[in-house]
């Protein structure tokens, strides 16, 4: 997303002020995260302001750039501004404000880096529905936080969206596999091998990043992009398995120094700069497809990984497809299995579901009305 240069001009002098003051930005390893969903065409926004904010004014939208306040108790953002709809948190824009509170609009799309970081006095926030991504270390060191409403959908998180938050350390103790309706957000907590389920359709860049307890992690095809940093200095993991992955990152696999077995789906289109960066295993990596298909994805060519790596081409090999929402496992979801969860839930007798992890579409390891109410927005979608 362009944030246009009045927006980066605005976040250049605050970041300069904040480092003259010595409050630190973050803490930890992180790259820079893909761009959201939401885009728009690059323009020069006009840099205004109100009586409540400093804000960068597009055609068609607002991003909110700084609060004329940063001590008020609480915080609530309109849904336009000067007739245009607010769908942006600009980079560093409410960081260390003292509010204990937050309203958000219902037509905001993204929450931009380092946005709340180190807000205090932050106890809860609620999501609303049109949010898209959550970006780099939006959340970091709000070390009050300990409720997050997610809309029931899938929201997308950067890297290190909730670090040192109390609600990232309350989910990692119900689960350390933490996934939010279908977004893995976290894995830095798990250990040994790791099978990544079905429900899960994305994952956060940098989610296992420093994860020296993970040995194996295997990947749905539901997954199709490992992202920036996702396995970074994961430094015994032993092997990969990629099923219908179509993108590896940046520094996806960087210093994975023991990474000898890499299984990689024929779908894969690309493998960005750094993929392998740091990293001295000599591996076999098992590509589920031709020579020639494999010639084609787009790679660096002087990648010392997989120059030394030993190929296997299988084309026989062809990973099993996991639905997501499949409860009758007829390979495909539809209205059927929604009619099934609904009559299921109702207790109607004699319904018997064929996979109901199929159907817990939040990963809460139980189905309710809220996996219903995603199943039926997956359907739709």
């Amino acid at each position: 997303m362009k944030t246009g240069k009045g927006l980066m001009k605005a976040a250049a002098f605050f970041a300069a002020a904040v480092m003259a003051a010595g409050i630190p930005f973050g803490s930890g390893t992180g790259f820079f995260s893909a761009a959201p969903l939401t885009a728009y065409a690059e323009e020069t926004p006009e840099s205004k302001e109100n009586s409540s904010f400093y804000y960068e004014k597009y055609s068609d939208h607002i991003v909110i750039s700084f609060p004329k306040s940063r001590t008020d108790s609480t915080l609530t953002i309109p849904s336009t501004i000067d007739g245009l709809p607010v769908t942006e948190i600009g980079i560093y824009a409410f960081q260390t404000c003292e509010f204990t509170s937050v309203t958000l609009p219902d037509t905001l799309k993204v929450i931009g880096k380092y946005s709340f970081g180190f807000c205090k006095n932050l106890t809860s926030i609620t999501l609303p529905d049109s949010l898209e991504f959550i970006d780099l270390k939006a959340f970091e060191d709000c070390t009050s936080l300990r409720e997050v409403n997610f809309p029931d959908k899938m929201v997308m998180t950067g890297e290190f969206s909730f670090l040192n938050t109390p609600w990232l350390d309350a989910q990692r103790q119900k689960d350390p596999m933490v996934i939010v309706n279908g977004a893995l957000v976290d894995g830095q907590t798990l250990t040994g091998e790791v099978k990544i389920p079905s429900t899960v359709q994305y994952i956060a860049g940098s989610a296992f990043s420093g994860n020296e307890k993970i040995t194996s992690i295997v990947v749905p095809s539901s997954v199709k992009q490992i992202k920036e940093g996702t396995f970074y200095r994961c430094s015994n993991l032993t092997s990969a398995e990629l099923n219908g992955c179509t993108s590896i990152g940046h520094y996806a696999f960087g210093a994975c120094n023991k990474l000898t077995d890499l299984k990689i789906s024929g779908k894969l289109q690309n493998i960005e700069l750094y993929g392998f960066v740091d990293n001295t295993a000599t591996a076999t990596i098992t590509f589920y497809g031709s020579q020639s298909a494999w010639d084609q994805v787009e790679k660096p060519s002087d990648d010392a990984f997989l120059q030394r790596a030993r190929m296997v081409f299988d084309e026989s090999h062809q990973p099993e497809e996991e639905v997501i929402g499949d409860i009758n496992k007829d390979g495909k979801c539809d209205a059927a299995d929604a009619v099934l969860l609904q009559k299921w839930l109702i207790a109607e007798q004699g319904v018997v579901l064929a996979d109901w992890k199929a159907g817990d579409m939040n990963k809460d390891n139980k189905l309710d009305a809220r996996d219903l109410t995603l199943l039926k927005r997956t359907i739709l979608s």
